[in-house]
């Protein structure tokens, strides 16, 4: 008899299987105020390895961490037109403290380029001084109507990068360093998600920008997903900020300033990207627990066996969990299920009499029996499989559902139902506005070999065209 999942079917209904797996992964859950949420210790936990692994690559990339406050004047905002009225119905904005009426009304940040710009003006005198490469980690606040848990809440926790550059080629050279090194290669390696890199349209950069680079992945619903963005601010900003530097010619110039961020979205494009009916489906690399040891019973040989696994697993640099709570061990494997560990390993007597356990891969659901002795180094072999095996998997799946078109009404129908891909030039900016009053949109342009282009002017552009969260 087959076995009843405890979620819905992503088939039957994709929206409600995603809370579903929210509730019983225990994830997150709404917070008090509409549109915030509490990330319980499972998200949290991986979040945190998802900030380690994107922060230690920023850090190679030369950005150093600081800190800046959430708090911002609201006439900093308003010293960059085109940033303040892309932000402007997103702010939450306090006009009253200490039980008194504010002088200046207060913006609690929904991004940091303006108080990041104060900064950088009086930090910057000299070339010497540049680049000027920050990055912090922190919440904002962008006041969303439609909020969904890890998708769209109106607090939100990210990393936001910040520099500031001699001129415009160090700065765009360093924007794509930034998209390739750390964002590309962190969804590849540890997600396991493969996403399109490209440029965003006019119509859909970021405020304030003069080029936005993008990160789109394919969630198993076929919609898109924007998992990452890296912009190009020009000189905007450091006219607004007066960011200015000596160069070695004894003249004062402008600098080039770059911005570029991941998000909590990460969370929610990792469980709509792999999960299952099951639940979700952890690559390896992100896992907080990439193993986990489960009794069967409590018995002290069984004990005694799952203790000494779990050391092996320890001493082998596995991230590692042994379950020996009471109660049902159905329950137990259920339970790890929904959360995605990818390799569990069940201890039982039976097996233990034949000097054996029982290996279980979550990406497959396929079971094998395997020697005592032989089960640490197993599992630790298993999970580059399982890691190397969702890329491949992610990758067919987006194939599958990308359709090659020549027309616009061709992307219309394709991109209902996953990725449509034709010529930028048929679609233009009126194709655009199109698209968009059928809840579509151009997710990004790219060149025929899928590089990134310098600007959306290049010839023979492609479009990719979804539906997005």
């Amino acid at each position: 008899m087959a076995k009843q999942s405890v979620l819905t079917p992503q088939d039957t209904d994709f929206p409600r299987w995603y809370q579903d797996v929210l509730a019983k992964a225990e994830l997150a859950e709404n917070g008090p105020v509409r549109g915030t949420m509490v990330i319980r210790p499972w998200g949290y936990a991986i979040w945190e390895r998802i900030q380690a692994e994107i922060d230690t690559r920023i850090k190679a990339a030369g950005a150093q961490n600081a800190y800046f406050p959430l708090f911002i004047p609201e006439s900093y905002l308003t010293r960059e037109a085109e940033h303040v009225e892309g932000f402007s119905p997103e702010l939450a904005v306090v006009t009253h403290a200490g039980g008194e009426k504010l002088a200046e009304p207060i913006v609690v940040r929904p991004t940091s380029e303006t108080v990041i710009g104060e900064y950088m003006a009086k930090w910057t005198q000299s070339y010497r001084d540049l680049p000027l490469l920050l990055n912090q980690w922190a919440n904002v606040v962008r006041w969303e109507l439609r909020p969904r848990l890890f998708l769209r809440t109106s607090e939100f926790l990210w990393q936001e990068g910040h520099t500031a550059h001699i001129d415009e080629a160090d700065a765009a050279t360093y924007a794509r360093r930034i998209h390739h090194d750390v964002y590309s290669n962190f969804l590849t390696t540890v997600l396991a998600m493969p996403a399109h890199l490209g440029i965003k349209t006019a119509r859909e950069r970021f405020a304030g920008a003069t080029s936005t680079m993008t990160c789109e992945g394919m969630m198993g619903d076929g919609k898109a997903l924007q998992m990452a963005t890296s912009h190009e601010l020009g000189q905007n900003f450091a006219k607004a900020f007066d960011i200015k530097y000596l160069g070695d010619d004894g003249v004062e110039h402008l600098c080039w300033t770059t911005s570029w961020g991941a998000s909590t979205r990460l969370v929610g494009g990792l469980i709509m990207g792999h999960g299952d009916d099951n639940g979700l489906v952890l690559p390896p690399a992100v896992a907080p627990h990439q193993v986990v040891v489960l009794t069967v019973r409590d018995e002290d040989l069984v004990n005694e066996a799952a203790d000494a696994i779990h050391q092996s697993l320890l001493a082998a640099g596995v991230r590692t969990n042994l379950d020996r709570r009471a109660g049902s061990f159905g329950r137990r494997v259920t339970d790890w299920e929904i959360k995605g560990v990818p390799v569990r390993i069940e201890v039982g007597p039976r097996d233990l009499a034949e000097g054996k356990v029982t290996l279980a891969r979550r990406d497959t659901g396929e079971k094998i029996t395997v020697a005592l002795e032989s089960a640490a180094a197993t599992a630790s072999a298993l999970l580059t499989e399982i890691q190397d095996g969702l890329l491949v998997t992610a990758l067919a799946r987006r194939e599958a559902k990308t359709e090659d078109v020549a027309t616009l009404d061709e992307a219309m129908e394709a991109g209902g139902t996953g990725f449509a891909r034709l010529p930028w030039a048929a679609v233009g900016t009126e194709g655009e506005a199109k698209l968009n009053t059928k809840t579509l949109s151009v997710r990004c342009l790219q060149r025929a070999d899928g590089s990134i282009p310098d600007s959306s002017d290049e010839d023979d552009l492609v479009a990719i065209v979804a539906r997005s969260y």
